[in-house]
């Protein structure tokens, strides 16, 4: 569960490649990576009890993402290509909500989650407002396409409905169910 919440967080609204839609994927960012922290950070806390868990959580997921960006980095893509979501803050504020509630589940996740979905937007707005010229940097750097042999073919839609064969199979398939219906 730790790795895979931490995956599906990372991955949630395409932030990897943030500089592909720049602002226009910023609302879809907010909402699908405030609700992947809160339900990540609100199943860690619950699960330990311990205040303290959604921060620790924020953070194991902050240094995958930085490993992240160093591997990219690496391929030769710039500093900035790879935006790291400022999880850290947002996951401290639930964390305080859990202290000062005396450990009330469902306060947790009302206004933890409230006050994580009202903060972390904003922290990352900051955060992506220092990204160098977004939209320079997705046509410089595209993001990574697949190889030929892994591209899928388009199917070809609205050839195969004037062949004999397609004539032959579709009344065939449809004839088929009366002759059955007849020899029972």
């Amino acid at each position: 569960v730790a790795v895979n919440s931490t995956l599906l967080t990372i991955n949630a609204g395409d932030y990897i490649f943030y500089t592909d839609w720049a602002w226009t994927s910023f609302v879809v960012f907010s909402i699908s990576q405030s609700t992947m922290l809160a339900v990540g950070a609100i199943y860690y806390m619950l699960f330990t009890g311990v205040p303290g868990t959604a921060t620790y959580y924020a953070t194991i997921m902050t240094i995958y993402t930085w490993v992240a960006k160093g591997a990219w980095f690496a391929l030769g893509y710039p500093y900035d290509f790879v935006t790291t979501p400022v999880w850290i803050p947002s996951a401290m504020l639930l964390d305080l909500t859990y202290w000062a509630t005396r450990r009330n589940k469902h306060a947790a996740i009302i206004i933890g989650g409230t006050l994580i979905g009202l903060s972390l937007p904003m922290f990352n707005m900051i955060n992506l407002l220092l990204v160098r010229d977004p939209l320079e940097v997705a046509f410089k750097y595209p993001r990574p396409t697949l190889p030929p042999y892994m591209t899928p073919i388009e199917p070809q839609v609205g050839k195969f409905y004037n062949s004999p064969v397609a004539l032959g199979s579709g009344a065939g398939a449809v004839l088929t169910v009366p002759i059955a219906a007849l020899g029972a």
